[in-house]
């Protein structure tokens, strides 16, 4: 008895030191290669996937799987289980959308902006309609939660969407969109199709993304995607189409002409 005692008390302890362990040496290794790598990206957490090699990687709310081989390369999207048709990373993806707000409420701390300071010339217009009203955007290609939004922003009537790049999931995917023949369109094709074809991996011309960084911390930009209203007011994470023209409405009814004004005239032509 006092055997079968003492075997029970060490499977426990073994059991509590697994559970309160930190991450392994590897996981922790593939961390720091990452963040000395991609500065500009917030990585939380490395995780060992189900796959024997591959790590979850994750950024917030957002994930990729990478090989500690070759950390450049980044596969975004979900691990499905072939054999039981199991969707292994859908039940993680919700649970951290979940732990997050996914739209900032009227009584947020987040201050409302001034519109008419935002430096349109760095951003991706796309208009829809007569593109009388205005969505000020801040998105990464390589954002799942973005992919997901574009669809929705595609759908809205009579808007201007104004798109600030960046490159908090890796820098070579905005890049490369900027430095194509045309960003917006090429943009358009990223995010609507998953069409890369018109794409130069390895562009390199001078682009807004150091500056969209800059601007970014500026207004407490810390994830995305992050949209701004006439109004200065702000959504945060992914929201639903309707929701985004409720704003959209609620912003120019109460939004200030002159800010919006001022905001259009910054814009330098293309």
């Amino acid at each position: 008895m006092k055997n079968e005692r003492l075997l029970a008390g060490a499977i426990l302890a073994l059991a509590v030191q697994s559970a309160v362990a930190g991450p392994s040496a590897d996981e922790a290794r593939l961390l720091a290669t990452l963040k000395r790598a991609y500065p500009a990206t917030t990585f939380t957490s490395v995780a060992a996937s189900e796959v024997p090699g591959i790590y979850e990687v994750w950024m917030g709310p957002n994930v990729a799987f990478v090989s500690p081989k070759s950390p450049r390369y980044f596969i975004m999207g979900r691990l499905l289980d072939a054999k039981t048709a199991t969707d292994i990373t859908g039940p993680k993806l919700a649970r951290a959308q979940a732990a997050r707000p996914a739209v900032d409420t009227a009584d947020s701390t987040d201050r409302p902006i001034d519109i008419a300071k935002l430096p349109l010339q760095d951003a991706l217009k796309v208009v829809h309609g007569s593109g009388a009203r205005t969505l000020y955007a801040f998105s990464d290609p390589s954002c799942s939660f973005c992919r997901r939004l574009e669809p929705e922003l595609a759908k809205l009537q009579d808007v201007t969407v104004y798109t600030f790049l960046l490159p908090f999931q890796g820098r070579q995917l905005p890049q490369a969109i900027l430095c194509s023949t045309d960003p917006a369109k090429s943009w358009q094709a990223v995010m609507l199709n998953a069409d890369t074809s018109g794409l130069n991996s390895q562009a390199d011309c001078p682009t807004a993304l150091d500056r969209n960084l800059q601007l970014a911390r500026q207004l407490g930009v810390n994830g995305t995607p992050t949209m701004f209203y006439a109004d200065g007011t702000r959504t945060t994470g992914y929201v639903p189409g309707t929701e985004v023209e409720r704003r959209i409405a609620a912003a120019a009814a109460i939004g200030s002409p002159v800010a919006t004004s001022k905001a259009i005239t910054q814009e330098k032509a293309p």
